[in-house]
Order: structure tokens, then C-alpha cells, then sequence
């Protein structure tokens, strides 16, 4: 079978969804419309998108018009789950681009067209809702080609009654008006009088588009001659490839208007996947390598979505050369283990029906692979290719989360782990510094999610909470102290005797360890004692516990017993020098500093400035980066910044990203000291109470 694959993207709320519905519908394989609201929609099926009414996850379902197979990966709107929407581009062809007719160009579709340029993907768009109040056709093509530029093409035109509502559209290349039937069936019309200027302006423009495929098209265009059916088709085909033409439709998912003439557009336009170039992969060494799309080529494939729920663990799949079968055995480039196959199924939503093969470009889900995550490449053993994985943003909302019943980490730990394959877009860190289990995100959404995702499939009630800053302490003076361990209870006794020199070094965070004993007073055979009692020691540093950094400690003197001196002796006294001597060598605290790269629009740069100087950031610098963003660059404390993304998402509409990574530890202002160390002091007090 003739086969597309199309993602759709777009601001949430936008009706994706219903548009699917919509596809379904007119083709038959569904006999009513679901709806987002009623939460019956063939792709919105988990309980946590029906009860919130977005979308969360990655859903396909398969469409079949005139004898092809559309293949429609509808993808979540909320920026938060941002990664399903780079799975979806991954898998297509092309991504279909759904903006709202009374909304103009909003922020999601913005980001969305942003990720189509940078994966090199062909882009259509559809703008929905033309039968709700204040649509607006014209406004909203206007706003697109002010934001994303002239590329845009026309292939409809909007029929409006005298309340300006949509009643019907014309296909530009069709030069044909059609309207929807009480039936919900497209009904042919006359062409309003009114509007065959602009189909005639449109149709000009699409001819030009044509035109430019090549010189041989170029040269007829100039002629005088028209093009046929077929070099139309190829030359819009070509056009969208080379990013020169990005065709605009619309229509209502509702009524269905529009709707027919989009698969149309779809099957005349969207490249067959085994047509394309070939992918670029990398052999066993490492160099690059052409993955035909042939049925006859060695099998690749890449897996580009994990479904794991109640119903099983389904890894989908697009089939890039070859093709699979059941019985198959499949190499992850990424486990490095030769896998067999367990059942294949087309998907359907939630619905799984079962196939004897995928074909070469087809998507599908093989079950039960275990050791397959999202990204691996799944390939021929005989001719190992690895293809080009899926690029997910770094998690930039961290929390901490606990069960709220003791007892339960484990269950808690297994859920968390279960969630992750299928969306490993958060991290989940044990930090043994801090005590804490964080989990970080794209958002305080995503988290919210999977926190009630713990709940009703895994039975964990977890809290989340703020994440623990890991501080670190350090000494400002040089001072010397002696630490004596002398302990007799009959028998062998124990004694240990050192003096030891402690100041602060700028060398190395960890502590420089010298002696410069004279005459022998304490052996050398217990130098490596006193070392390892004072490394321990640093591990808990006199004002919050934190560990001590920049430290160094050289042994200068001591005493011993020939008898009584051991090398646990000596490990206390140094052990006992280290609690004599820090605090009177003026300790403080050091908090993590972080880069921070953050790119806003030109307009919000103030505004972010200002959030970043109330977090007592330090501002670096500002360079400019394009398309009416600045990128700025601070430096900032990490114990500032565990709300950032919520902020800045709010001041910038969503237009805004950044990344932080850890660059050094700076001494706290000392006016922040005693709360850091009041907290640290109660939660030591919990610990010893637990």
C-alpha cells in the first residue's frame, strides 16, 4: 500500500485532536465524531488526558483515503511535553501545522515551525475552527506570513455568508467551490463572484511556485504554456522540500469542511517515504553511510516512541530500509544485543491491531522489548547502520519527590522507572548528598503528571517539594591545632598524637594533604592514617555539615607510643585536630554558581534582566542571535533558580529557553548564612530522630 507519514503540531488547543477525528470520520473508519471535551477521541485515550483535555502523549492512528495510507502522528500542543513533538517530526515526512483562525500565529506553532526548520522537515499548514465565531481567514494568513515569511501558499479560499461565518471553500488549483452537506458529505457550488479575483491571484502565485522547481518548468511557465495535473503536483512537491513553498489550507474538524480536501493535499503532496533521499546513518566504525528507503535493502529502523501502560510495552517504529516481520532478529546499536521480535501491531490510539510485517517507510509497534528505549536503532545484524537518534532539550525544572508513605520508596522508584520509558524527557537523580530523589522536567505540567501517573497506575501517593542546594564550606584562616587520642582500660592501650596545620588553598577543591615532620615524632607508616581521618573528617564540615573544599592540611609534629600507637589511633587524633581547628579558622559557606544562557525576545530582554538581578544574578552579557531573540548570558546562584523555567515561560509567552550548567562554588553572603544553617542543623535533626 501507498503509504504517507504526517505529524501534526501546534499550540494547544488548537484542535489537533479534533482534527484526527475529523480525518477519521469522512474516510469511514469511525461512524461519530469523538470529542476533546467529552473525552472519547480516538487519540486522546489515556485518563490523564481525558481528565485534564490536552494532549500528553505521542498518539498515531493510521488513515486511509483513495487506496493511501496516512499514517497521523498527533503530538501535545503544551510546551511542556515538547519531546512527543520531536518524536512526531522524527517519524514524518512532513509536519502539518495546525494554527487556530482566530488566534494568528501563536507561540506553540512558533516553536513547532522552529523544530520542523532545524530536523530539515517540509511544512504545511491548517488553519482550523473557520466555523467559530471571529475566525478570520485572511488576518490569520497575514499574521503567518508577517512571522514565518513568504513561503506561504494559498490553496484555499474561505466562502463567508454575510455574518462573515465560513460556509464553504474553494480549491485554488481545483478552481472548484464545495460546501458541507447537513450530511457532513462535500457538495459542489458555484464560485461566489467575489472571490474569483483572489483565486485567480492565488492560483498566479502557486504557478510561480511551480515554476521555480526547475529551468525546464521555468522555460514553460514563461511560454505561455500550462502546466499539467502532474508537474503541478511535482513542482509543489518540490517546492515544500526545498522549503520554498509551504501550502495553506483550512477548513472546520466539526462541520469537516476542509477536511477531504487536506487528505487530498496530503496524498498529491506529501513525498512517499521510500521516494525521499536516502537517511545518513553511521556504520560499525562510525563513518557516515546512505540508508536507501528500499523494501530490498538490509532492515534499519529507528524507535521513536515507548508506550508502556497497563496493556503492555509497545516500541513503534519506523521501518527506514527493509522491512520487518515477526519472526525477525533485530540489532540495537545502542544495548549492543541482538533482539527477537515479539508481535508487530498497527496502532489505532489505544488500539492495537495485529500485522504479519511493517513495510519498508510504514510505522508500526512491535511488544514486549524489554531493552529497546526510545532513539535506539533497530538494524540487520548482517549490516549494522546506526540512524540519526532523537535530540531531546535538557530538563530544566527540577523537584524533589517522596513517597508520602514511608516504606514505599521502592514502588515509588519502579513507577518512576516504568514512566521513563516511555517519556525519557525527565531524569530521575538519588542525590546521597542532599538525601533527595529529584525528578527534572520541561515543566511544572510534566511533573504534575507524572506525579498522578504514580497514583492510579502504581499506587504511590508521592509530594513534591524543593530541591535541597548542595553547599559546600571552606576556612578564610591558617591555624594549628593538635589532636590527641590517648585511651587506656587495661591491656593494650591506644595512643595517637599529631599537630596539623590547616589553611585554606585555591588549588584544587579537594583537600592537599603535606607533612614536614621532623626527626620521626610520628612514624611514616602512620601518615597515611592521619590522611584518611582527615579526608572523613572533611566530609562534615563545623558550621552546616557540608563537606570542607579548598583545604589544605599539613602534618607538622606529634607523638607516639610503641605500643599503644595504631593506625586507627592516629586516624582519631588527626580526626580531633580537624573539630579543634576549623572553627577557629574562620569557616563559611560556599553556594553553587551557575552559567546561565537564556534566550528571550528583544522586547523581554529588560524584563529578564530584572528577574535575574532580584535572583542576585550577575549579568555577563547580551548577543543578539537572530530572528528578533537576544541570548543572555549570567551567572547566577543555583538556590535561585529552582523556578526559573516557570518565570521565564510566563514572562516570554513561551518564547523563551535557556540552560544552566554548574561552573564554581562562591562564598554566600553572610546575610544568608544562618538560614542555610538553621535548616541544615533541622534536618540533621530529623535524620538522627529517623
Amino acid at each position: 500500500m501507498d503509504i504517507r507519514n504526517i505529524c501534526l503540531l501546534g499550540h494547544g488547543g488548537n484542535g489537533k485532536t479534533s482534527l484526527v477525528e475529523s480525518m477519521l470520520y469522512i474516510t469511514g473508519a469511525i461512524d461519530r465524531l469523538g470529542k476533546t471535551t467529552d473525552g472519547n477521541t480516538v487519540c486522546d485515550y489515556d485518563p490523564e488526558e481525558i481528565k485534564r483535555q490536552i494532549s500528553i502523549s505521542l498518539a498515531m492512528t493510521p488513515v486511509v483515503y483513495q487506496g493511501v495510507k496516512i499514517n497521523v502522528l498527533d503530538t501535545p500542543g503544551n510546551f511542556d511535553f515538547a519531546g512527543e513533538v520531536q518524536s512526531g517530526i522524527r517519524a514524518a515526512e512532513v509536519g502539518v501545522l495546525v494554527c487556530a483562525s482566530k488566534d494568528g500565529l501563536s507561540v506553540g506553532a512558533e516553536r513547532c515551525w522552529k523544530y520542523l526548520k532545524l530536523a530539515n522537515r517540509p511544512c504545511m499548514i491548517y488553519i482550523s475552527k473557520e466555523d467559530e465565531e471571529n475566525a478570520n481567514f485572511t488576518i490569520t494568513l497575514e499574521a503567518l506570513r508577517s512571522k514565518l515569511g513568504g513561503s506561504l501558499a494559498p490553496m484555499v479560499v474561505p466562502i463567508w455568508d454575510d455574518n462573515k461565518r465560513t460556509i464553504g471553500i474553494i480549491n485554488v488549483l481545483e478552481k472548484k467551490a464545495y460546501r458541507i452537506t447537513d450530511a457532513k458529505k462535500r457538495e459542489e457550488i458555484p464560485i461566489p463572484e467575489n472571490k474569483v479575483k483572489v483565486v485567480d491571484e492565488f492560483y498566479d502565485q502557486l504557478m510561480e511556485a511551480v515554476a521555480e522547481a526547475s529551468e525546464e518548468y521555468m522555460e514553460k511557465y514563461f511560454s505561455g504554456e500550462p502546466f499539467t495535473r502532474e508537474e503541478i503536483r511535482r513542482g509543489l512537491m518540490i517546492g515544500m522540500r526545498d522549503g520554498t513553498v509551504t501550502p495553506v489550507l483550512c477548513g472546520s474538524a466539526f462541520t469537516g469542511l476542509g477536511t477531504e480536501m487536506l487528505l487530498q493535499t496530503i496524498v498529491e503532496l506529501v513525498p512517499s517515504p521510500t521516494v525521499i533521499r536516502a537517511a545518513v546513518g553511521e556504520d560499525e566504525n562510525g563513518d557516515p553511510v546512505d540508508v536507501p528507503h528500499t523494501p530490498d535493502a538490509p532492515t534499519s529502523a529507528i524507535v521513536f516512541k515507548t508506550i508502556s501502560d497497563q496493556y503492555g510495552k509497545y516500541s513503534l517504529v519506523k521501518v527506514v530500509s527493509g522491512k520487518i516481520t515477526s519472526d525477525m532478529s533485530l540489532y540495537d546499536t545502542t544495548t549492543g544485543k541482538t533482539e527477537k521480535l515479539g508481535r508487530l501491531y498497527t496502532m489505532k490510539g489505544k488500539k492495537a491491531e495485529e500485522v504479519k510485517e511493517i513495510a519498508c517507510g510504514d510505522i508500526g509497534a512491535i511488544a514486549k522489548m524489554d531493552y529497546v528505549r526510545t532513539g535506539d536503532t533497530l538494524c540487520d545484524p548482517k549490516k549494522i547502520v546506526k540512524l540519526q537518534g532523537i535530540s531531546f532539550a535538557e530538563p530544566c525544572y527540577s523537584r524533589s519527590i517522596a513517597p508520602k508513605t514511608r516504606g514505599q520508596e521502592e514502588k515509588m522508584a519502579s513507577g518512576l522507572n516504568r514512566l521513563n520509558d516511555e517519556d525519557p524527557t525527565f531524569t530521575v537523580v538519588n542525590n546521597a548528598e542532599t538525601h533527595q530523589t529529584v525528578v527534572s522536567g520541561a515543566g511544572d505540567i510534566q511533573l504534575d503528571v507524572l506525579v498522578s501517573k504514580l497514583k492510579s497506575r502504581f499506587g504511590v501517593d508521592v509530594e513534591l517539594g524543593t530541591p535541597r542546594v548542595a553547599y559546600r564550606e571552606k576556612i578564610r584562616k591558617k591555624v594549628r591545632k593538635q589532636g590527641r587520642h590517648k585511651k587506656q582500660t587495661g591491656g593494650s592501650g591506644q595512643f595517637g598524637d599529631v599537630h596539623i596545620v590547616f589553611e585554606p588553598q585555591d588549588e584544587s577543591e579537594d583537600m592537599i594533604f603535606a607533612e614536614e615532620v621532623f626527626g620521626g615524632s610520628v612514624p611514616k607508616n602512620f601518615f597515611p592514617a592521619v590522611e584518611k581521618g582527615l579526608r572523613e573528617a572533611c566530609q562534615h564540615g563545623v558550621l552546616a555539615g557540608y563537606p570542607v573544599v579548598y583545604l589544605k592540611a599539613t602534618l607538622v609534629d606529634g607523638s607516639y607510643h610503641p605500643v599503644d600507637s595504631s593506625e586507627m589511633a592516629f586516624k582519631t587524633a588527626a580526626s580531633l585536630a580537624y573539630k579543634a581547628g576549623l572553627p577557629m579558622a574562620g569557616p563559611v559557606l560556599l553556594e553553587p554558581i551557575c552559567n546561565l544562557k537564556v534566550q528571550v525576545p528583544d522586547s523581554n530582554t529588560g524584563d529578564i534582566i530584572g528577574e535575574l538581578n532580584k535572583r542576585r544574578g550577575r549579568v555577563l552579557g547580551m548577543n543578539p542571535i537572530g530572528g528578533g531573540m537576544q541570548e543572555v548570558e549570567a551567572e547566577v546562584p543555583q538556590s535561585e533558580m529552582h523556578d526559573f523555567s516557570i518565570v521565564l515561560r510566563s514572562i516570554t509567552q513561551g518564547r523563551g529557553d535557556f540552560t544552566l550548567t554548574f561552573a564554581r562554588y562562591e562564598q554566600l553572603p553572610q546575610n544568608l548564612e544562618a538560614a542555610v544553617i538553621e535548616e541544615a542543623k533541622a534536618l540533621r535533626g530529623d535524620s538522627a530522630e529517623n
